[in-house]
């Protein structure tokens, strides 16, 4: 037994309601179980109870033991003050309270207890994967666009926390987001750092020329560095120094990583790309606000290198000819980790549902992601057809499966409550 658990059968009260008696001997009534908290002080406030033939409102504290109210020093807590109930699993002690004891362990159907044991004992790639298949598609739909809005409202807090460190300016908010989800994984701090480190007003003054805008972004990243023997970097090497100078402009203090990614991922062609991206559309944001469908969007983010990066990966290193174009897949990427999540903060942030509507609306209009997570949910016959599935599978996978919170899971509570 645990106290989550405990929690858990007081909450939905899980226990044979018949014949309930006090410790002390007297008749109980659960009118009302309260609502619990999860900050500090009772399990559960306002709850409802009857006593013989007294009527009772106030708290309630739950504990394994009995011997934990006094281990917990509640005597003393000015916070337990209004308990009415004390609910414990099993009476370990007698106390001398001043209110009631209800032992709930000989209530509970064993098979319950048994189908949570099997779950916190599971090491399968879900605790659930067993009987996942007996969860009716009405709970699943549910619960996905549940743990779907909890991620989002997730991503909502760290769109809010860059939107005050820019002085609620939604623009380089957004920026400054993009850039990072332009470095992927292993580059997406440091390109991060290199958009925070070039205002949106200074990209804005230089935007129509296009190896000025390079020359801005390689250059904050300390690409352009050391000797060229081509004339393009020579010229990139020349503007930046020239702009650095106008600006004031501090390189980043972080390396990009080319070690073992694909040459397309190298930060050489991702900045080419965004700086096409930010000469084509700075005003991305406002675009995106005022866009009616996913297919807009795409044509604005579907950008492609200059023509110097069409025969190079790395400045001043001829390569074979191979346009640089932004990919599918990465535009998939950048929709659903910065687009859908920065409309998704700016709905919330206004509270205008309509923009928290249509970035749920263009997770359903995006390919699915094709991970470890989503391939093992695939393998267990759950659907996940789109992005709007795939990234509450990732949230379900990683908050609830991983940490085997199935008390709190719509899935697992369904199991665990029928089986």
């Amino acid at each position: 037994m645990t106290e989550r658990l405990l929690q858990y059968i007081w909450q939905f009260q899980y226990y044979n309601p018949a014949d309930l008696k006090t410790e002390e001997g007297e008749i109980l009534q659960i009118i009302h179980p309260g609502t619990i908290n999860t900050d500090q002080g009772p399990d559960f406030f306002d709850a409802k109870i009857k006593i013989g033939k007294t009527i009772w409102a106030g708290n309630i504290e739950l504990h394994i033991n009995s011997s934990d109210w006094d281990n917990h020093k509640h005597s003393s807590d000015k916070n337990y003050k209004n308990v009415i109930l004390h609910v414990v699993w099993q009476q370990d002690k007698k106390l001398n309270l001043p209110f009631s004891t209800f032992v709930l362990h000989d209530k509970v159907p064993k098979l319950l207890l048994s189908r949570y044991d099997e779950l916190m004992k599971a090491e399968s790639f879900i605790p659930c994967e067993k009987n996942l298949h007996t969860v009716n598609l009405l709970t699943w739909q549910n619960w996905k666009e549940r743990v779907l809005v909890e991620r989002l409202q997730a991503k909502t807090s760290i769109v809010l926390d860059h939107l005050s460190n820019t002085n609620n300016h939604w623009e380089e908010t957004f920026w400054w987001l993009l850039a990072k989800n332009f470095g992927v994984k292993v580059n997406s701090d440091a390109f991060e750092k290199i958009a925070q480190s070039i205002s949106i007003n200074v990209l804005a003054k230089h935007k129509e020329q296009i190896h000025q805008t390079e020359a801005l972004l390689l250059g904050q990243a300390g690409l352009l560095e050391g000797d060229f023997s081509e004339d393009y970097p020579k010229l990139l090497q020349r503007e930046y120094r020239f702009l650095q100078k106008k600006y004031g402009l501090k390189k980043i203090e972080a390396s990009l990583v080319f070690l073992r990614m694909r040459p397309s991922n190298f930060p050489t062609i991702r900045l080419a790309q965004l700086a096409m991206l930010v000469h084509k559309s700075l005003h991305l944001f406002s675009k995106i606000k005022e866009s009616k469908s996913v297919k807009s969007i795409k044509e604005l983010l579907a950008v492609t290198a200059n023509d110097y990066w069409h025969y190079h990966y790395m400045l001043d290193e001829a390569s074979k000819l191979k346009k640089k174009k932004l990919g599918e897949q990465m535009i998939n990427n950048i929709l659903i980790n910065t687009v859908v999540p920065v409309l998704f903060a700016y709905g919330h942030y206004h509270d205008e549902q309509s923009y928290k509507e249509k970035a749920l609306l263009w997770l359903e209009q995006i390919a699915a992601e094709n991970n470890s997570i989503t391939k093992g949910f695939t393998y267990l016959h759950v659907v996940n057809k789109n992005a709007f599935d795939s990234q509450a599978l990732i949230q379900l996978k990683n908050e609830y499966c991983n940490k085997k919170r199935c008390l709190d899971c719509g899935v697992g509570n369904k199991l665990i409550k029928t089986g």
